[in-house]
């Protein structure tokens, strides 16, 4: 008995939705694989280049518009910013950080001094943004130098204001409090024993 064997040729359709699936893979493969390589080199970047930072200015009343606004129940608000700062030749360098993140700004910082050119910052300064884009990113891609604490204050600070307790004196005295921990670790005690003295919370 001869067994007869049929192979079917597939279609030229089949054949090119079979290409083009393995093509996606691959190029889903070589997307996912430049995209891992652009966030390890953010977060060096950020590493050498970047701040975390906080700082507190005093807010009194103002006039606006016919009217007095009144400054914070402390006299105090604190100012948020995640940062990085380059100069005029690596400007590329701070676009495709802001391009990656979609969020924040770039600022000129003109200089007037012996040096020749400009400093650009990449700011990210909205509370918002900070919470939703900035954080997210680097609690998952871990920065490996120093920043890496400033970075977790950073974290304690806005998740502290996120509840408001930037708006209370108790709360605020906190929040100087981590500030001191941060950066160059400026003292705060004068700021401290202001808000110590005041009679309300």
């Amino acid at each position: 008995m001869l067994l007869v064997i049929y192979y079917k040729k597939p279609s030229t359709l089949a054949y090119l939705s079979q290409i083009i699936k393995m093509s996606k893979k691959v190029f889903n493969a070589e997307d996912q694989q430049e995209r891992l390589m652009k966030i390890g080199w953010i977060v060096g970047f950020v590493d050498g280049e970047g701040c975390f930072s906080v700082n507190i200015v005093k807010q009194n009343e103002r006039k606006e518009k016919n009217r007095i606004r009144k400054g914070y129940k402390t006299g105090f608000q604190i100012m948020h910013e995640f940062a990085v700062t380059q100069g005029e030749k690596s400007l590329s360098s701070l676009n495709i950080i802001k391009d990656f993140f979609g969020v924040g700004g770039l600022y000129v910082n003109r200089r007037y001094d012996n040096h020749k050119e400009n400093l650009y910052r990449y700011c990210v300064r909205k509370r918002e943004d900070l919470s939703n884009v900035i954080i997210p990113f680097f609690e998952k891609n871990i920065l490996q130098t120093s920043k890496a604490n400033d970075f977790r204050l950073f974290v304690e600070i806005i998740r502290d204001m996120e509840k408001d307790l930037h708006l209370t004196k108790s709360g605020l005295i906190k929040i100087v409090n981590l500030m001191q921990l941060m950066n160059h670790k400026k003292d705060r005690s004068e700021i401290i024993r202001i808000l110590r003295n005041q009679t309300s919370d």
